[in-house]
């Protein structure tokens, strides 16, 4: 794991969003920022290899300097790349870097949630087995997730992240090759740097 932001204190529980972040969106941050009622930090982490696609248009690098510049001035957010992409992959890299005491929760919303749970790891009870490394924290969107039978312990409702179920990077992307105002979905502060990488 190469970190590119780091608070000073280790966290007693760490809140992990994995994401493409093309471009990182105003729900992002939401989902980071509600989170911190229920952990200590936030680290959001960038894969080098993804399990189910590639990077494609605007590279990784770019990514990681909008990714860097939308959470600079928050004192509790981190930024970081993982070698790989699966929850398990990232959670052990995590827990390289952050020790055995640290709780491990990723961050998602529903959509991703469902992708997570029912996602073909090759073995029945894959992801099940995978909850004893982590938890998921996940924020309703447009709906909340049935949690399935024998994961309840490990996966939880996130406090409520309210008027972001239709700001998305697909949403953004779109609206920009559509000539649509697009910048009230993206923070304030990386409004020229997307402009600059996506289009006017």
């Amino acid at each position: 794991m190469e970190f590119f932001r780091r608070p000073v204190v280790d966290p007693h529980r760490l809140g992990i969003l994995s994401g493409t972040f093309n471009p990182p969106t105003r729900a992002h941050l939401a989902l980071g920022e509600a989170a911190l009622e229920v952990v200590d930090e936030v680290l959001f982490v960038m894969p080098r290899v993804l399990p189910h696609k590639s990077y494609e248009g605007v590279g990784f690098a770019d990514r990681l300097r909008m990714l860097e510049e939308a959470t600079s001035d928050h004192p509790r957010f981190s930024v970081a790349a993982t070698e790989r992409g699966l929850f398990i992959d990232i959670a052990r890299e995590c827990r390289a870097v952050f020790g055995p005491k640290a709780a491990l929760a990723f961050l998602c919303g529903r959509d991703a949630a469902e992708r997570a749970v029912h996602w073909d790891y090759g073995r029945p009870g894959a992801f099940l087995e995978m909850l004893q490394e982590f938890e998921l924290l996940v924020a309703a969107r447009k709906g909340s997730l049935q949690i399935p039978e024998g994961m309840a312990s490990r996966i939880h409702h996130l406090p409520a992240v309210a008027g972001y179920d239709d700001v998305s990077a697909t949403q953004v992307r779109r609206r920009i090759r559509c000539a649509e105002p697009w910048e009230d979905l993206v923070p304030t502060r990386i409004v020229p740097l997307v402009r600059q990488l996506y289009g006017p």
